[in-house]
């Protein structure tokens, strides 16, 4: 399985992955999570267009995973990383960050970071097994201050939210 930018064609297979992947979290009461929306196709080209749609495909070079990110105050901040749960627990995320903290590198950029759920196992306890650390408050970056705003505002705040960074 290999890594390549997403195509415009493939987008709406990324909101099938999306979709697919948030029905775990129905399994842990969060079903508001699961029913939310992936991004719209509008919104996915934008990081294609800009370069940072990333899937990991199978043997017949369809995507199972993908990862989009945006540059956040200098870093690479990662918005959205999933997997189809018929292909997960193999590697396929971590494999797309790693990607992902390779293009931060070459583009110069000093660190990855994110926002996730504290309390989710495949998410912020995944996140610290691939090197990144919860931030505190006096550490955010305007940018990511702006996002948990954001974020608050569309309710995500209902489950403790922590931002997290790895540098490179």
């Amino acid at each position: 399985m290999s890594i390549r930018m997403a195509g415009v064609d493939e987008l709406p297979l990324l909101q099938d992955i999306e979709r697919a992947a948030g029905q775990a979290f129905h399994d842990i009461g969060m079903s508001a999570i699961a029913a939310d929306e992936p991004p719209a196709l509008a919104v996915l080209a934008g990081y294609q267009r800009a370069g940072r749609a990333w899937v990991r495909v199978d043997d017949a070079n369809l995507p199972v995973a993908y990862l989009i990110a945006d540059v956040i105050d200098g870093s690479l901040h990662l918005e959205q990383v999933s997997v189809h749960p018929g292909s997960a627990h193999r590697g396929m995320g971590r494999s797309l960050i790693e990607h992902a903290a390779g293009h931060a590198k070459d583009e110069g950029l000093p660190a990855l970071t994110l926002i996730t759920f504290a309390r989710v196992p495949w998410n912020a306890p995944y996140y610290e097994r691939c090197g990144f650390w919860y931030l505190d408050d006096a550490e955010l970056t305007p940018g990511l201050r702006a996002l948990r705003r954001r974020e608050a505002e569309h309710g995500l705040d209902r489950w403790p939210r922590v931002c997290m960074r790895r540098d490179l």
